[in-house]
C-alpha cells in the first residue's frame, strides 16, 4: 500500500495579473487554452518564440508534460503543428490555428474526431512580493476533512484523518482545497512511500512533484522538489523514502522558490505555463 501524509499551513496576499502584449509575429507568446471534449474540459498550452530566425514552439498536453514539437509549421497567421504522434492504438492528433489579436482559434483533429480550439494570451503575472505577509492560515485542522474535497476519480476516494495526519491510503481521487489562493507562502511535511508518484498543485496549475520512482528512471526536472517538466532542482537531495520531508514554497505571479528540507532547490524562477494535472487553463 503507497500511502501519502501531509500537514500544511498558508499565508497569502491576493494581486492582479497584468495581460501580455502582442508579439511582431502573431503567434510569438504564450497561450493558454481550455479545451471543450466530451468527458470535459482539458487543459493546454503552448509557448512560441523566435530563435535565431527559427520559430520554435513547445506544447503542454493534458497530462503528460511539456515538450518541443518538431514540426510546427507558420503561414501568415496560421500556424499547425502536430500535438501527438501517431501510436499503435491511436491516430495522430494534429492542431491547426489562426491568430487574430490575442486570440487563437483552430481545430484539434484526431482521426475522424475534430474539437474546436480557442486560446488566451497568458497573463505575464509579473509583480513583487507583498511587504507583509498575512497571518498564517492552517489548510488542515487534523480533525477532519473539512475544507477539502475529492476531485478526479471521486469513487475511488482513500483520503482519511488518523492520529491527526491526512493519508491517502491507495490510488485514486486526488484532494482539493475549498479555498483558492493566489501569491502565498505554504508550509507542508510529506512522508512519501518508495517507487510512489503525486505532486503538491500550485493554484491547481502547477505541480511541484512528490516522487520516489526507482532512481534514474525519469529526467531531474520531474524529480521529487522539482516543477513537474518544466524547472529543476538546482540539486537532488538524497532520497528519504518513508521519512518525513518539509517543503517551503513562495509563489508570486509566477516565480517560484521552494526550499525542501532547508535546503532551496528552486530559487526565484519563473514557470511559464501550467503542467499536465492542472485543473483548467486559466
Amino acid at each position: 500500500m503507497r500511502r501519502f501524509l501531509f500537514r500544511a499551513s498558508l499565508v497569502s496576499s491576493l494581486a492582479f495579473g497584468i495581460v501580455a502584449q502582442s508579439a511582431s509575429n502573431p503567434f510569438v507568446g504564450r497561450w493558454d487554452f481550455d479545451v471543450q471534449t466530451s468527458s470535459g474540459p482539458k487543459a493546454n498550452w503552448i509557448g512560441v518564440s523566435e530563435k535565431n530566425g527559427k520559430l520554435e514552439v513547445w506544447f503542454q498536453p493534458t497530462g503528460g508534460h511539456v515538450h518541443e514539437v518538431p514540426d510546427a509549421r507558420v503561414n501568415g497567421n496560421h500556424l499547425s503543428f502536430t500535438a501527438a504522434e501517431a501510436t499503435a492504438k491511436k491516430p495522430a492528433m494534429t492542431w491547426e490555428l489562426t491568430a487574430a489579436g490575442d486570440t487563437l482559434t483552430g481545430t484539434q483533429k484526431e482521426g475522424s474526431e475534430s474539437t474546436p480550439l480557442t486560446g488566451v494570451r497568458a497573463p505575464e503575472l509579473k509583480r513583487n512580493p507583498p511587504k507583509a505577509w498575512g497571518t498564517p492560515q492552517p489548510l488542515f485542522n487534523g480533525k477532519n476533512l473539512d475544507g477539502w474535497e475529492p476531485i478526479g476519480d471521486t469513487a475511488k476516494n482513500h483520503w482519511v484523518v488518523k492520529d491527526g495526519i491526512l493519508l491517502n491510503e491507495a490510488h485514486g481521487a486526488n484532494l482539493k482545497s475549498k479555498r483558492s489562493f493566489e501569491d502565498f507562502k505554504v508550509h507542508f511535511e510529506v512522508n512519501c512511500p518508495d517507487e510512489a508518484n503525486s505532486g503538491f498543485y500550485l493554484r491547481g496549475r502547477y505541480e511541484m512533484q512528490l516522487a520516489y520512482e526507482p532512481q534514474k528512471t525519469e529526467p531531474i526536472e520531474r524529480s521529487m522538489g522539482a516543477i513537474y517538466g518544466r524547472i529543476p532542482p538546482a540539486q537532488e537531495l538524497p532520497p528519504t523514502p518513508n521519512k518525513w520531508e518539509s517543503f517551503d514554497i513562495t509563489l508570486v505571479g509566477r516565480t517560484v522558490t521552494i526550499v525542501r528540507n532547508g535546503t532551496t532547490i528552486i530559487d526565484g524562477k519563473e514557470i511559464e505555463g501550467i503542467t499536465g494535472g492542472a485543473l483548467d487553463a486559466d
